[in-house]
């Protein structure tokens, strides 16, 4: 599968947000998406994962067969998207059921998180981070080749952030995809680089170039 974007724009309340972004990812590519808060960045994601329209622009899936791209992506966003009366086990297990494409046990996937403790407790017990660790988890229990990761490495320590950095490494050396919005180091090797800027702000510095400013 490859995905491609071409001249993608966003509007919101008639405002533009950003404009003419393009990117291409083959099996085994991440693309790290940068830029100052407001620019877009989970903006951009949201669109990719079919949640908003895109004001302009074109975004299509290569070699994917019948499946459509939401068929083939794993969004994770700022929330955690988690159940807090219900276990982690049980979140898992209904993501799984949900997505499809089936992956590891939610016992494996919590294991690969190192929360194989908190299997059977429930998510209104576990701390911020841990949180997070679940919804990471969700990655591994339905096998899909694209992940769209917003800010992945919030809440988590350092061992945690490390073990995330070596669930993208073998998720890209397995042929799969990572667009990944953060500020942060992720430890991966050679990603291609996206910074989202407000589309006012380009128009405010192509002036200033026009008037001599640079």
């Amino acid at each position: 599968m490859r995905l491609v974007v071409e001249d993608l724009e966003s509007r919101r309340s008639g405002r533009r947000i950003f404009e003419g972004v393009s990117f291409a990812l083959a099996p085994g590519e991440a693309l790290v998406v940068t830029g100052r808060n407001g620019a877009g960045k989970s903006t951009l994601l949201a669109i990719l994962s079919g949640r908003l329209r895109p004001a302009a622009g074109l975004i299509r899936v290569e070699e994917a067969g019948e499946r459509t791209l939401a068929e083939c992506l794993h969004l994770v966003g700022h929330r955690d998207g988690l159940k807090s009366a219900l276990t982690a086990g049980e979140n898992l297990r209904f993501a799984a059921d949900l997505l499809g494409a089936r992956g590891l046990s939610s016992r494996e996937a919590l294991e690969r998180v190192g929360l194989a403790h908190a299997h059977d407790l429930p998510v209104a017990y576990l701390s911020a981070g841990q949180r997070r660790r679940t919804a990471l988890a969700r990655l591994l229990v339905a096998h899909r080749p694209l992940w769209l990761l917003d800010e992945p490495t919030s809440a988590l320590d350092v061992a945690s952030q490390e073990t995330l950095a070596d669930l993208m490494k073998a998720h890209l050396a397995d042929g799969g995809m990572l667009v990944v919005a953060t500020h942060q180091a992720l430890g991966l090797e050679n990603p291609k680089r996206l910074v989202v800027e407000p589309a006012a702000a380009r128009s405010h510095a192509a002036a200033f170039d026009a008037e001599g400013g640079w």
